[in-house]
């Protein structure tokens, strides 16, 4: 049974968009304001409004579904049942200290460590993504589908940064998109929302945690797209960092195979 026919499936639909909602008026909130700028152990950035909308986010969850599990980016993890929601407050915090608008909040809902509901939400922009397991994507409302591309040398292609590729990643992601049509850089979660609607047709990046992901995987597949890790492996919690997404079956299936052969 697909997720939009299960019980909870409106009161979880309803709080992913509560929580969307909690963070637009959070983030912004805080954007293009003057606020400090932390390092974590790792040298990513982090703000007062990555921990701010994460914590709104987590005790929303908490008062709707006590016994689901939350795991964020930010926060230590709540463990629960069947159930955990994947939150991931700002994705792209360097986007939005440097006054980038084309930042996002994730959310995903995981049952048994699969996505099967999703949220792309980008504040500035006021848009949001939406998609589940059974459901057609939409975006703000209405039906976001992808584009027909079916081949690499028509594709317009997407990578945030290639400083995510690491040892010989930057000549396999070469070898696959040299002959694209043409190749973009910038805009984290925004660019799966673009590929989404029909605006790109290819993203591939690494250096990926589950919280980066994991929403993005219905939203993809729900808008008709294919979306995976770089061996073609579906994307669950235990999915490691590469993640290519692709416009149509035809398109992601040449994505993997130059990805692999290269």
């Amino acid at each position: 049974m697909s997720y939009a026919r299960h019980g909870d499936f409106p009161r979880a639909l309803a709080l992913g968009h509560a929580l969307a909602d909690a963070a637009r008026g959070i983030a912004r909130g805080y954007f293009r304001q003057p606020i400090e700028v932390e390092q974590k152990a790792d040298h990513s950035p982090v703000t007062i409004a990555d921990r701010a909308i994460e914590t709104e986010m987590r005790r929303l969850i908490r008062a709707e579904f006590p016994t689901h599990g939350i795991r964020g980016e930010e926060f230590a993890a709540e463990a629960g049942a069947e159930f955990s929601w994947v939150l991931d407050p700002i994705d792209g915090t360097k986007s939005f200290v440097t006054g980038f608008p084309l930042f996002g909040t994730l959310i995903a809902l995981e049952h048994q460590s699969r996505a099967v509901l999703g949220l792309i939400e980008a504040p500035a922009m006021g848009e949001r993504w939406v998609g589940a397991e059974g459901m057609a994507t939409t975006f703000n409302g209405a039906p976001a589908r992808t584009s027909g591309c079916a081949a690499i040398g028509q594709a317009r292609v997407y990578c945030t940064s290639t400083d995510c590729f690491r040892g010989d990643e930057l000549k396999r992601y070469e070898a696959c998109t040299r002959r694209a049509q043409l190749r973009r850089y910038g805009g984290d979660c925004y660019i799966y929302g673009l590929l989404a609607s029909g605006h790109c047709d290819l993203v591939i990046e690494s250096a990926l945690k589950p919280h980066d992901f994991q929403a993005l995987v219905p939203v993809v597949l729900g808008a008709g797209g294919r979306i995976s890790d770089w061996e073609g492996r579906p994307l669950t919690s235990q999915s490691a960092e590469r993640v290519v997404a692709a416009a149509t079956e035809a398109l992601w299936t040449q994505a993997v195979a130059a990805l692999r052969d290269a």
